[in-house]
């Protein structure tokens, strides 16, 4: 049974950086596709970027956010620099249709 944690959320002042982690357990994600959403209050759940063949991003985050991954840790990283206010949401990973559970990340002064 596939399981996706995320976790590295907070709360982060504008300008700032968190790196957000989503540990896959249950099946390997070496070779595989992963992504991240997200889901602000009021808001469709959007998608933020994956990992595959190589790495694609919203235009939204592109030049911000770096998604990474290490194999055999089977963890995906989300790097997020430059944070915004609009940033704010609840982050999601999804690894083969299984969803985490989030992780809160609030961008605020």
């Amino acid at each position: 049974q596939v399981q996706v944690v995320e976790s590295g959320g907070g709360l982060v002042q504008p300008g700032g950086s968190l790196r957000l982690s989503c540990v896959v357990s249950g099946r390997t994600i070496r070779g595989q596709p992963i992504v991240w959403y997200r889901q602000a209050p009021g808001q469709e759940r959007e998608w933020v970027g994956g990992s595959w063949m190589g790495n694609d991003y919203a235009s939204f985050v592109k030049g911000r956010f770096k998604i990474s991954r290490d194999n055999d840790k089977n963890t995906v990283y989300l790097q997020m620099n430059s944070l915004k206010p609009e940033d704010t949401a609840v982050y999601y990973c999804n690894f083969k249709d299984n969803w985490g559970q989030g992780t809160q990340v609030t961008v605020s002064l």
